[in-house]
């Protein structure tokens, strides 16, 4: 076995990161070392290169980030018996304590204590990670390393989209980052009779359409109130589920929504922002519901389900390929706004 790997490392508390050669991590009791085949990046790695106020605030260099990945296990620690050597994996990251009120009612997925790797404790853009055995998922043969490393915001969709009805229901999606952009093929995949979606990058609006929304609009340009309105007969859309966190997108998906409808809320705002509530929540008897990761592991479940089906094309989701040590690239592809998922593979 090899002795080192190449790791993408956070090594000080500045913007900018580096490639490193570093040692390969030995797992410890109940932990399974894992070779990583592919890992895709996220807008938090971004944050964490970037090293804004919330990296600033939250990331303790040195650290190895990236916590979307797949692979197989390479080597297994004292009392492991759910996996062994070879199995293709992929793992939830968030690392629930297990003691809070939250774990033990079932809501680990929001434990007060969560720790998160690749944020909290080195993840996975490196040869090897070492996760716990809890949090690994084991694969199907079936499913692609590439798609295999997109399950962290594959489920972030898959939550949000079925945190309700949504079988035969009109849905309107703001915000089509890669989140925004699963969830519509998984509404579509589960039966939403019409998909609209909001974009303001017109690249992410054509793969919209290609994910399967009926309609993809810019609302910097069209009126998009009045013709979503308009196709839904007067009445606004079943679902809203809105991904993007901006306060315009948020207020404009509430005057989307119809009256007893729902919002499953998955965007983040940068701060905070004000809203109608007696217009857009109150007086309409709407269900507001806050997203937060994904189920554990109901939503697993229901993700491997659904990519079992072949219904779930999330090719063109993925516009770049570049190796690990191309991870500067992949950043600058993203601030560029050209990128919307870049799946990495380690030398």
């Amino acid at each position: 076995m090899v002795s080192t790997m190449q790791a993408v490392v956070k090594a000080k508390a500045a913007p900018g990161i580096e490639l490193r050669e570093v040692p390969v991590p030995t797992p410890g009791p109940g932990e399974v070392l894992v070779r990583v085949q592919a890992a895709s990046v996220c807008g938090t790695d971004l944050h964490i290169y970037n090293w804004d106020p919330w990296a600033k605030g939250r990331i303790h260099p040195p650290l190895i980030p990236g916590h979307e990945f797949s692979g197989a296990v390479d080597a297994v620690g004292r009392g492991v018996t759910t996996v062994h050597e070879g199995d293709l994996v992929s793992a939830e990251m968030h690392v629930a304590c297990g003691k809070c009120l939250q774990c033990r009612t079932g809501l680990a997925h929001v434990c007060q204590h969560v720790r998160i790797l690749g944020v909290d404790a080195d993840g996975a853009f490196a040869g090897y990670a070492v996760i716990p055995e809890s949090n690994i998922w084991k694969l199907s043969p079936s499913i692609p390393h590439d798609y295999a490393s997109l399950l962290d915001p594959l489920g972030n969709a898959v939550h949000t989209v079925l945190a309700g009805p949504i079988a035969a229901k009109t849905v309107a999606v703001t915000g089509c980052g890669a989140i925004g952009l699963f969830s519509i093929a998984v509404a579509k995949a589960c039966g939403a009779a019409r998909v609209f979606a909001t974009e303001v990058n017109a690249h992410r609006r054509r793969v919209a359409l290609e994910m399967g929304a009926d309609l993809a609009l810019d609302p910097t340009t069209d009126d998009v109130e009045k013709q979503i309105l308009e196709a839904t007969g007067g009445t606004g859309v079943d679902v809203l589920l809105e991904m993007s966190g901006h306060p315009e997108a948020m207020r404009l998906g509430f005057a989307l929504l119809r009256t007893g409808g729902r919002a499953s809320l998955l965007g983040i705002p940068s701060r905070p922002f004000e809203l109608d509530f007696a217009r857009d929540i109150i007086f309409k008897g709407a269900t507001v519901q806050g997203i937060n990761g994904r189920k554990m592991f109901e939503t697993w479940f229901q993700m491997e389900a659904l990519l079992a089906t072949g219904k779930l094309n999330l090719e063109p989701v993925i516009t770049h390929r570049l190796k690990l040590s191309e991870f500067k690239k992949a950043m600058e592809l993203l601030q560029s706004g050209e990128a919307i998922k870049v799946v990495m593979r380690p030398e």
